[in-house]
């Protein structure tokens, strides 16, 4: 019997496990998901902890309601993988050997990586939300803060959810208008992009967002440490920006496991092929999700879209067939833009965000590069699917690869 070993229970190991599970003949193939917790987070929710839109309730359930029960589950810490030998070493000394392997061990947020930023105002005027434990604290902060300077900055690229930064500034914008205090509050967006975005024609769109808000934009600020006792962030070419209250996005690196295993670049991502999704250096292993280092945005919409590139590429494998599937980089992301508003971006390795409508030419209903309510409510709308469709590996009726349709060029 052949052995399936998916690294993962995140949003990509999820749904490869169910789509495995669905076309593997199991007793042909035997398939185990093996993962450190047991709580399955939806990442795109944690967002909205900070301004009481969600609870914590609404972004947790546990992983075994969406894994397949077909399929082993082993819950722990991974030590090292050898791939050589096809194994992989837990920390309770457990060995896991496989015939092909799904790397889906995703990205997770190092903030002691920059010099004071996990330090003596960690938690309680230094903030992230890209975990649930820092979401609450935020938004126990914000509960009784009465204005000053805040500001947001983007630590070092790449990291997950890229455009939930920007989401955080709109949505804090509605919010402290809301309560009555946004003309106490400086809000100030700062990354080492050029703009508000990485590519022209979102950036201009959503640069104009950003000034019609009064939300001021620091472009090309490269940040080396964070002054506790003054308060302030410092980059590599000693600017200085002071705050009141800084939320960070913290570098993002792959798992500790990924560097013990001798797999991975500096940041713990490991080299994949941009186009099959395979391991660059072992043939038996795909790599999904936020742990490749493709040059694509590590976000849902990226793993669900690579799923089925991986999916079929492994079934190739599996039967001695040539990898015809390719991945295009195709991402998309709806942009909460506060007061019950919002956008889209859709776009792939080559073309950009472009304006025009969405997934329908001229009927939409979302518009990209809009902000529009109906934009909105296909992000409020998304956390269902996501539960009940997207986890579960079921059909959806879009296209791993970007469409042009729809789309205007000029």
């Amino acid at each position: 019997m052949k052995k399936i070993l998916i690294l993962g229970g995140g949003t990509a190991g999820t749904m490869m496990a169910n789509k495995l599970s669905k076309e593997l003949d199991r007793s042909e193939y035997e398939i185990t998901i093996v993962d450190k917790d047991k709580t399955h987070y939806y990442q795109p929710g944690l967002l909205f902890i900070p301004f009481g839109i969600y609870n914590k309730h609404d972004v947790i359930k546990p992983k075994a309601n969406f894994f397949p029960r077909n399929v082993n589950v082993v819950y722990g810490d991974i030590d090292y993988i050898d791939p050589e030998n096809n194994q992989v070493f837990m920390q309770n000394g457990r060995k896991l050997n496989y015939d092909w392997m799904v790397l889906a061990t995703g990205t997770e947020t190092r903030p002691e990586e920059t010099p004071g930023l996990k330090d003596k105002l960690w938690n309680k005027k230094i903030f992230e939300f890209y975990t649930l434990e820092g979401a609450v604290a935020l938004r126990n902060f914000f509960k009784d803060w009465q204005g000053g300077k805040m500001v947001l900055n983007i630590a070092e690229m790449p990291f997950k959810c890229p455009v939930a930064p920007l989401e955080f500034v709109f949505l804090a914008d509605a919010y402290f208008t809301e309560i009555g205090i946004r003309d106490k509050v400086d809000i100030t967006y700062v990354t080492p992009l050029p703009g508000a975005f990485t590519k022209p024609k979102a950036t201009k769109m959503l640069g104009e967002l950003m000034e019609e808000k009064n939300i001021k934009v620091v472009p090309e600020f490269y940040m080396e440490r964070v002054d506790n006792d003054q308060q302030k962030i410092i980059s590599y070419d000693e600017k200085e920006i002071p705050f009141d209250v800084l939320v960070s996005i913290p570098t993002n690196m792959g798992t500790d496991a990924i560097e013990r295993s001798g797999m991975g670049d500096d940041l713990n991502f490991v080299p994949t092929d941009k186009y099959t999704l395979r391991s660059k250096n072992y043939e038996n292993i795909f790599v999904l999700g936020d742990a490749a280092d493709i040059p694509t945005s590590k976000a849902g919409s990226v793993a669900h879209f690579a799923s089925d590139v991986v999916f079929e590429n492994l079934m190739s494998a599996l039967e001695g067939r040539e990898l015809k599937a390719k991945f295009d980089g195709h991402a998309n992301c709806y942009i909460e833009t506060g007061f019950g508003q919002g956008s889209i971006i859709d776009f792939n390795y080559d073309t950009e965000p472009l304006p025009g409508t969405y997934p329908l030419p001229g009927v939409g209903p979302f518009g990209l590069l809009k902000n529009t309510k109906t934009n909105h409510y296909g992000k409020v709308m998304f956390r269902w699917i996501y539960w009940h469709i997207l986890l579960k590996g079921k059909e959806m009726p879009l296209e791993s690869q970007m469409s042009m349709a729809g789309k205007k060029t000029s």
